[in-house]
């Protein structure tokens, strides 16, 4: 299996020297996670179900606090549940990561003062930014990393023009789009957003 795999949604798998999921939905059974990263609790992006597939012993979950007392429910421990807060950097013993606002700029769907995340997360010395579900906000403008995850699907996060607009910004070395196909969007949102990034950038689609 490659290095980097979107399977629907926001749900990303990233391997190297440990195996990272982000917001996991509709997954195959592996129990390979070694942390597993939830950017908010709507339902396309956090799934019981997912977690219980792909959880082993000692799973790290990486969390807003919305979410702790469903992972307590299923049994999950509290000393391997990491409760993040924005605008907050981390760092562990195999990984580091920042937690970004999460949120949209004129609709009420994603709240900036309901502590939602985007990550911007170091693996094997590659900078990796899952924005999970947002608008183009400053923060993201801000950004700085090698490989992109960004929403394109339009209605409750930025659209596929505004996704390559910022993409063009902050210059990652790959672009991948995500957030279409399952509640909105289409693979031609994913089509018209690579189209529109600089030659520079490279771009890969996933989600078909």
């Amino acid at each position: 299996m490659e290095p980097i795999n979107v399977n629907i949604q926001n749900s990303i798998r990233i391997s190297g020297s440990k195996i990272l999921y982000f917001d996991p939905l509709e997954v195959e059974s592996r129990h390979d996670a070694d942390y597993i990263f939830i950017t908010h609790s709507h339902f396309d992006h956090f799934s019981l179900l997912a977690i219980l597939e792909l959880k082993k012993q000692n799973t790290v979950f990486v969390t807003p606090k919305d979410i702790v007392e469903e992972l307590l429910s299923i049994g999950i421990s509290e000393e391997y549940i990491v409760v993040v807060k924005p605008n907050q950097k981390y760092v562990f013993k195999n990984i580091e990561f920042q937690t970004i606002p999460a949120y949209n700029l004129h609709k009420k769907n994603h709240r900036k003062e309901m502590g939602w995340v985007s990550y911007l997360v170091t693996l094997d010395k590659v900078i990796y930014y899952i924005a999970g579900d947002t608008d183009v906000t400053k923060e993201a403008k801000e950004v700085k990393c090698d490989v992109a995850f960004v929403p394109v699907g339009g209605t409750y996060t930025m659209d596929c023009i505004e996704a390559a607009n910022l993409i063009n910004h902050i210059k990652p070395k790959l672009a991948i789009p995500t957030h279409y196909g399952y509640v909105v969007g289409s693979v031609k949102d994913a089509e018209i957003f690579k189209k529109r990034l600089d030659k520079s950038i490279a771009c890969k689609i996933y989600i078909k």
